[in-house]
């Protein structure tokens, strides 16, 4: 790291009330300023965002390893992607082959052996990988554009491959900078679930319009048990509306796997709006509560066990039901209540307009759980 001529740097002087300089280094494009706050971190940073931020600069403050000196570190702000996404890119095609893969194998019963002989089978698979990819990415484009809109650094998504029953584990997005104002914190919160809704509903017309699939007889004898995946309200009125079926008496004829597509969206849309941490409801609560958003999220895991003991004890279903689901749900919002939620600078309340919507984004959340939302059938 080189010294850094004062010349060369953003205004320091908006420093020069909440933190006692002691020296300036230059890390690449970062520039580290090294020395003593004078006020709480959170302070620290509302004071001195604007400036830095008006210059072309996003701050964290750290504190050195011997933890003797505070460190505010500025970075350029980035404007968009700098080059060609190859990580994006890459889980992009990853995750497109694994639920292909899944599929073709999970949902349109094509044999493993047959895949084995000619790979080009799973491309039967493409309006499941197109429905389910389609959902998340549009709920996290959503995030982004209005990231963008507000001048928050953000990531472009990465979509995460897995394996059974989808193929994929979501998709996220990485945001680098800082939150201005409770505002620019909601919009960016909300935009997720509205997007998402809005191609899941999609999704879930156009799998609703398509004709059912026919399992071979070979398969539903030979299985002993099968995996149920009950219908979300808001699924079920969509099919009202249109007048069509979501389930059939026969056992070797199911819905087509598109509508899988619609039932991966609603069910992420309930995750996601947990109002814990810094998972969309936790931004969104936050930015409607403000600091009280804590006192609410402590409650998230107590409910979520609570979920999953009614269940287990009261209802008899099995650990490999829709208990641990909500049994696992319940230990991760631990984790994530633990890292806290966002911080925006400002933190003025967002006005009635805003809460509005907060309130129909979690309306319409709750039109998409689901006390069990997967169970077994012995077929």
């Amino acid at each position: 790291m080189d010294p850094v001529d004062s010349a060369e740097i953003p205004p320091i002087e908006a420093l020069q009330s909440v933190f006692s300089l002691h020296e300036t280094r230059r890390d690449g494009e970062r520039i580290l300023y090294y020395g003593e706050s004078l006020v709480p971190e959170q302070m620290l940073v509302r004071e001195v965002w604007p400036s830095f931020r008006q210059a072309g600069y996003e701050i964290q403050v750290a504190t050195t390893p011997a933890g003797r000196e505070d460190i505010i570190v500025a970075r350029p702000v980035t404007n968009g992607t700098d080059g060609i996404p190859w990580k994006n890119l890459g889980l992009f095609f990853a995750t497109v082959l694994s639920t292909m893969i899944v599929g073709a194998l999970a949902w349109y019963h094509v044999p493993g052996s047959e895949i084995l002989s000619n790979p080009a089978t799973v491309l039967q698979a493409w309006p499941f990988t197109a429905a389910v990819l389609g959902v998340l990415t549009t709920h996290e484009l959503g995030h982004y554009a209005l990231s963008r809109y507000h001048g928050v650094d953000v990531s472009l998504p990465y979509l995460i491959p897995f394996i059974v029953p989808f193929g994929t584990l979501g998709a996220i997005i990485q945001m680098r900078g800082q939150i201005p104002d409770r505002k620019a914190l909601f919009d960016i919160g909300v935009a997720g679930p509205l997007a998402g809704l809005a191609a899941t509903i999609v999704v879930t017309a156009v799998g609703l319009s398509l004709p059912p699939m026919t399992v071979p007889e070979s398969m539903v004898r030979g299985s002993g048990q099968v995996i149920i995946f009950n219908n979300p309200p808001l699924l079920n009125l969509i099919a009202a509306i249109l007048g069509e079926q979501t389930s059939y008496p026969d056992p070797t004829t199911t819905a087509h796997p598109v509508i899988i597509g619609g039932w991966v969206g609603m069910f992420f849309t309930v995750l996601n709006l947990l109002p814990v941490g810094q998972l969309d409801g936790g931004h969104i609560i936050r930015a409607m509560l403000g600091e009280a958003q804590e006192r609410l999220a402590a409650f998230v895991p107590i409910a979520l066990f609570g979920l999953a003991a009614y269940l287990h004890y009261g209802l008899g279903y099995s650990f490999n039901e829709s208990v641990g689901i909500w049994a696992f749900w319940g230990f991760l919002s631990i984790f994530i209540a633990y890292r806290g939620p966002a911080d925006p600078i400002d933190d003025a309340p967002i006005g009635p307009a805003r809460m509005a919507v907060g309130l129909l984004t979690f309306a319409l959340g709750a039109l998409c759980f689901l006390l069990v939302p997967i169970e077994m059938m012995t077929v």
